[in-house]
């Protein structure tokens, strides 16, 4: 992302003849063609050019050319909400009988893709534990298409190794999909590890002020291309005035990300050893399980710091009713610091049994650590934990 910072800044879609410094708003359905000749080379793609906003508009063109940039990509297509670039882009790529190898810890919407809505088209799945590296490679079978992860996972903040897993992928000729969420960009780059795509919630850290819904799928363009068709004709497509907003956001999100982190590990040292939990997780606390993959893999350690309240959901429900400054909801990524219950909301589709195979304990409580005085948030975590 360092290398890349000034094209989140200064790439802008081309400049109309009132010369603005902002790039306006394309507001437009659809596209004027100068004559019946340029409108069916167009359409054959013979020449280059908007059509219909569905397919694309310049405003999207604009947020899509700084995200390739910084995920270091050939080709990405925008989405509606992040699920719908996780949907879009699974669905594009699978067919009936193809097999997905998953890491266990994913969202609770991705995790109701794979076991509820593909196996209606006969696409199966295994879970591999990332604890496990090792039984990673005994998962995979002849009908395995693709691997599908998200590092730091959400909410439990679990690590897979990307150079490990980028090897392992070669080796059997996988797919590598990524979900690139809570690290952004800013922190690292799937594709330096060999990721075929990268995810992203747009919603989340990319807008990072909580105001509009986005999804980004950047990767190999013969795959974006798949991802594309697929999406054209399906849908899913951003409006221009979200990808307007989300093209702004991208030019202050490394100063924003590296906020994000300051302030996460200031709240995960000062909350270490606190009587009222069992513990505190953050990939750049030296007692992390996987802190030296985290000080390897990722350039700062993230906004999200997890807790385990001694005594449970209602201990976990109190100290979360007792938050005077920080909100309580189920979004991230935001200026403002927020408090998540995942086992009661972000995760409660699953199980007791699948939230408990990934560290989803009635304890556990979310913080998505925002951009307010450290001591303010600190102030007020300890005060609710009283």
């Amino acid at each position: 992302m360092s290398d890349n910072s000034t094209e989140a800044i200064r790439l802008q879609a081309q400049r109309s003849h009132y010369r603005e410094h902002s790039v306006p708003l394309y507001f437009t359905s659809s596209f004027v063609f100068d004559d019946a000749e340029q409108a069916r080379a167009v359409f054959a793609e013979e020449e280059q050019g908007q059509v219909y906003s569905r397919y694309a508009n310049p405003n999207v063109d604009e947020l899509l050319q700084k995200m390739c940039h910084l995920e270091k990509a050939e080709d990405g297509f925008a989405f509606a909400s992040g699920m719908g670039a996780i949907f879009g882009s699974l669905a594009a790529l699978l067919q009936s009988g193809d097999h997905v190898l998953a890491a266990r810890s994913l969202f609770g919407s991705t995790h109701q893709l794979l076991t509820k809505i593909f196996p209606k088209w006969g696409i199966s799945h295994t879970y591999a534990d990332a604890a496990r590296p090792e039984e990673w490679e005994s998962l995979i079978t002849p009908a395995t298409k693709l691997i599908l992860i998200e590092t730091p996972s959400n909410p439990g903040l679990e690590l897979i190794d990307l150079a490990w897993l980028g090897e392992l992928k070669r080796k059997h000729n996988l797919l590598l999909v990524v979900d690139n969420c809570f690290a952004t960009p800013v922190l690292q780059n799937p594709t330096d590890f060999g990721a075929d795509l990268v995810l992203h919630s747009a919603t989340k850290y990319i807008d990072g002020q909580g105001r509009v819904l986005g999804g980004i799928a950047v990767g190999r363009k013969d795959l974006i291309a798949e991802v594309r068709y697929f999406a054209r004709h399906t849908g899913p497509a951003m409006s221009p005035f979200n990808a307007w907003v989300l093209s702004k956001s991208l030019e202050t999100l490394q100063l924003r990300v590296e906020k994000h982190c300051e302030n996460a590990l200031k709240v995960a040292e000062a909350l270490s050893g606190n009587p009222a939990l069992e513990k505190v997780n953050y990939p750049f606390l030296p007692d992390f399980p996987q802190y030296e993959l985290a000080k390897k893999q990722m350039r700062m350690g993230g906004g999200i710091v997890t807790l385990q309240v001694k005594g449970g959901y209602d201990a976990a429900k109190a100290f979360i009713d007792k938050l005077q400054m920080i909100s309580i909801s189920a979004n991230l990524g935001d200026t403002r610091t927020i408090a998540t219950h995942p086992a009661s909301t972000t995760h409660s589709k699953l199980s007791e049994q699948e939230r408990a195979a990934t560290g989803i304990t009635p304890g556990l409580v979310r913080i998505s650590v925002g951009l307010e005085r450290a001591e303010d948030i600190i102030a007020d975590l300890e005060q609710a934990l009283g």
